[in-house]
């Protein structure tokens, strides 16, 4: 059984929190400990607030919200 979690943008800060992530004053995605290391996909691209999409099962792997990450990341999870 698959085990899906969503939330809308007002517990993006709590979700991101769970997992030992917060957002910076320029907005960005960022390890909570290290606020100057951004957290990035797997493809390498950092995340904005307003493009997370998600934290999938695994080590974390944070998603952005635009079509080739969710593509990415349905694939994923097929295999």
């Amino acid at each position: 059984m698959s085990l899906k979690i969503t939330f809308d943008d007002s517990a993006r800060a709590f979700v991101l929190d769970a997992f030992g992530k917060k957002i910076s004053n320029d907005g960005f995605v960022v390890e909570k400990n290290h606020a100057n290391q951004k957290v990035v996909t797997p493809r390498g691209e950092e995340i904005k607030a307003d493009e997370f999409a998600g934290i999938r099962k695994g080590s974390i792997v944070l998603l952005k919200s635009n079509i080739v990450s969710l593509i990415e990341a349905a694939e994923a999870i097929k295999s």
